[in-house]
């Protein structure tokens, strides 16, 4: 049986890698917070082959807190303690050789060999961090503090809640432009490589969110005082990953 994440094709701005998929995971519960930024702020942290891309006149910087679920290689059982765990991450939107994706600033886990193996095989700037998880009715609240001090400090401390319908973001729209990406760019040994994933459209609906702490970005010299532009919650992903490749 096909990988429930591979069914639904028609949205994706292009067509499935033909290599099979080999991490299959799920998303729960998921915020995706986003504050205009300037692109020269954040262009200095990428490799030259990767652009920052702009909506409105501005680059975009998202802070992401959910929970991964399910999550195991292809033909592999879940390990105990990387397979459930909640998970933050900082990001931005930018283009590779023609082609949109995300750049990861940091991911923060809660699951150390989660953390590990994710260095290691995907090359991501994962940092392990002390969490909690809790959802009560409508509302889900999060809190985060990294331990990993080679990553820098981050804390986040948020309580949030659906105030509206789930429902698709509008092609053209800010939410498109930052929710739809079906690949992440990683800084390689050889220059820039690319993961795929796939997974059905978001599902998103407006947001009421209180937003006690959000001290993630201090490695790239910005300071979110301000509310975020954006707030979206998100309907639980189903998702398929496949494994890096040399870009372009």
């Amino acid at each position: 049986m096909p990988h429930a994440a591979l069914l639904a094709t028609d949205h994706r701005p292009w067509p499935l890698p033909k290599r099979p998929w080999v991490m299959t995971m799920d998303w729960e519960d998921l915020l995706f917070l986003h504050w205009r930024v300037a692109a020269a702020a954040l262009q200095r942290h990428l490799p030259p082959a990767v652009e920052v891309e702009t909506f409105d006149g501005s680059a975009w910087l998202g802070v992401v807190p959910f929970r991964m679920a399910r999550t195991r290689f292809r033909w592999l059982p879940p390990v105990p303690t990387a397979h459930r765990f909640p998970e933050l991450n900082v990001r931005t939107y930018v283009r590779c050789a023609g082609r949109p994706g995300v750049w990861f600033f940091s991911l923060d886990a809660q699951s150390q060999l989660a953390v590990a193996g994710a260095r290691a095989t995907f090359g991501l700037p994962y940092r392990y961090a002390r969490m909690r998880w809790e959802r009560s009715g409508d509302e889900v609240s999060f809190a985060s503090e990294r331990r990993d001090r080679a990553g820098g400090e981050a804390r986040f401390r948020a309580r949030w809640k659906a105030v509206g319908e789930h429902q698709p973001a509008a092609s053209g729209s800010l939410e498109h432009f930052l929710t739809e990406r079906y690949c992440m760019f990683v800084a390689g040994k050889n220059g820039v490589q690319c993961g795929e994933i796939a997974h059905a459209p978001w599902q998103l609906a407006p947001a009421a969110v209180d937003l006690d702490e959000c001290d993630v970005t201090q490695q790239l010299g910005l300071d979110l005082r301000e509310p975020p532009a954006s707030v979206r919650a998100a309907l639980p992903q189903t998702v398929a990953g496949f494994r890096l490749t040399q870009w372009p």
